[in-house]
């Protein structure tokens, strides 16, 4: 599961990590970036997606909100979809093959322990978005986390993990696809390897 994570991470070293997806009109929303130290379900998460044939960022409700939902306010906002069920669960079948995110972050909590790279860096959470639109022609983008089985480092702790994309995956991660190009991304499904990354008790009291 993952239910808590922060992206503390300075605004121009954020920058870096985004200057191969930004659009000069993205950069509005780094304007007004401000690190933060525990982000909750429920809360605006910056995010990275692709539409129309180009990489956008944008901020996003963490819980999804599949389009298809006639009354937003009616029925559960997963913040979490399992790997291994995403083209079964009708809630989240359309964004697997259509609506697939990145949602950048430095470190995510469980049972109050924090799990970052052990260089501090910040790296990509999975996850899948949908747009609802109301009578009145309002939107909302909202995401969720895809999780897997635990590796080593964190089996002791929980039964699942959120799924990280590899820098350098990106492209193929966001690009929208069915049948081969989805396999395709099967293997970034599975446990990543835990050698790279490390436990700390947290510090904030307040994690749930």
């Amino acid at each position: 599961m993952c239910g808590r994570f922060t992206l503390e991470t300075p605004k121009n070293d954020l920058k870096q990590v985004l200057k191969d997806w930004l659009r000069k009109d993205d950069e509005a929303w780094l304007n007004h970036y401000a690190s933060r130290t525990l982000i909750r379900p429920g809360e605006p998460v910056l995010a990275l997606y692709e539409e129309h044939g180009r990489n956008r960022l944008t901020h996003m409700l963490w819980g999804l909100l599949p389009g298809w939902v006639k009354d937003p306010l009616a029925g559960p906002r997963p913040i979490n979809a399992r790997a291994e069920t995403l083209g079964q669960k009708a809630s989240f079948r359309a964004a697997w093959r259509h609506h697939r995110c990145l949602l950048p972050a430095d470190a995510f909590f469980e049972q109050k322990e924090r799990i970052q790279r052990r260089d501090g860096q910040p790296f990509w959470l999975a996850g899948l978005w949908d747009r609802w639109i109301g009578a009145d022609g309002s939107e909302l983008d909202s995401c969720c986390v895809i999780t897997t089985r635990p590796n080593a480092l964190l089996e002791s702790l929980h039964d699942r993990m959120p799924v990280i994309i590899p820098n350098g995956l990106e492209e193929i991660w966001l690009e929208p696809g069915d049948g081969a190009h989805r396999r395709n991304l099967e293997p970034m499904l599975e446990p990543w390897p835990g050698d790279d990354w490390c436990r700390r008790g947290a510090s904030q009291l307040r994690l749930f």
